[in-house]
């Protein structure tokens, strides 16, 4: 049985770490090909398994310094079928995949969770399309059936809960929360935003939180803002508002670039952790339920130290 499905311990007010950006962390500083930065593709040796393993070493050792939880998230984000034919993989292989990626956590959690670092193990559903631009249109009900069969693996396999990461459109986050709903699944939902602040749809962040919600009864656990930096969206938490209440995590970009000339980067950009840090600390002062702190494109274990370090003593 999932061991946190029915009470998510990062929605009480107490401090979760999640760790940074997964495939810019392979690929720039492991030097490992990730054909379409999926990094699921690691799962079919055992060199790529003990390679995921590992990864998250530097993240253990934050969340039991700082007593914190640590959200595990599998490798799962480019695991859906458009992808996943690019690669080779058909919805028989997918599902093997997905369950794979989550029984892989189990056995992490095990050795190093304890009560002052729960770990809930969290499916990672990334978009049908490319992620930095909203270019698979689909209404709710077509996301709904084209993501229900990864969150029904993710089910199968005791995962926790499951999170949309990397979502550019309120429609396809809708039909991810309407699937994890009919999968009894608790469920997140992490938009990214260009340098506007709005999502690649055009939709407001403020918009896409309330119709997202409004068309889902607000069943998603909480709203999260990943793969933009900081400077992108602060002026946007800054106007008032209820949504801003279901804003719980954060996952920034290290780079203050656009999705563009991300996307063009032959170099990884870094940025400076420490700015980030403070940052991330300047906005638990507008966003009351902050309190999930994680990473994304170009971000890795120090930047989550100091990112730790800064937010930490808002919860003790």
């Amino acid at each position: 049985m999932a061991k946190y499905r029915d009470n998510l311990p990062q929605m009480e007010k107490r401090l979760f770490l999640t760790d940074g950006g997964l495939e810019t962390t392979l690929v720039f500083h492991e030097n490992i090909d990730l054909p379409d930065f999926a990094a699921f593709t690691l799962l079919d040796s055992d060199g790529g398994k003990k390679t995921l393993e590992s990864y998250f070493d530097p993240y253990l050792a934050l969340a039991r310094q700082h007593s914190a939880g640590l959200i595990l998230d599998t490798c799962t984000w480019r695991a859906n079928p458009d992808w996943g034919a690019r690669l080779g993989y058909d919805q028989q292989a997918l599902d093997r995949i997905n369950q794979e990626a989550v029984a892989m956590l189990k056995p992490i959690r095990e050795r190093h969770e304890i009560p002052a670092s729960p770990m809930p193990l969290n499916g990672c559903i990334g978009p049908r399309g490319d992620g930095y631009i909203a270019d698979t249109a689909m209404t709710p009900a077509q996301a709904r059936d084209y993501h229900l069969p990864q969150v029904r693996s993710f089910a199968a396999a005791d995962a926790d809960m499951v999170s949309a990461i990397t979502m550019t459109s309120a429609d396809e986050a809708t039909g991810i929360v309407q699937a994890a709903e009919s999968a009894g699944m608790p469920v997140a939902v992490a938009f990214t935003v260009e340098t506007d602040g709005r999502l690649p749809s055009g939709e407001s962040l403020a918009d896409a939180i309330a119709k997202t919600d409004a068309r889902t009864g607000a069943y998603a656990s909480y709203f999260m803002i990943n793969c933009a930096h900081p400077t992108h969206f602060d002026h946007v938490l800054a106007s008032d508002g209820d949504w801003r209440q279901r804003i719980h995590g954060l996952r920034a970009n290290a780079s203050a670039m656009s999705h563009a000339e991300l996307d063009e980067a032959t170099e990884l950009d870094s940025g400076d952790p420490d700015d980030l840090a403070s940052r991330y600390a300047s906005f638990c002062k507008s966003l009351p339920n902050l309190n999930v702190f994680g990473g994304c494109c170009g971000t890795d274990h120090r930047h989550l130290a100091a990112i730790a370090e800064a937010c930490r003593p808002q919860f003790f």
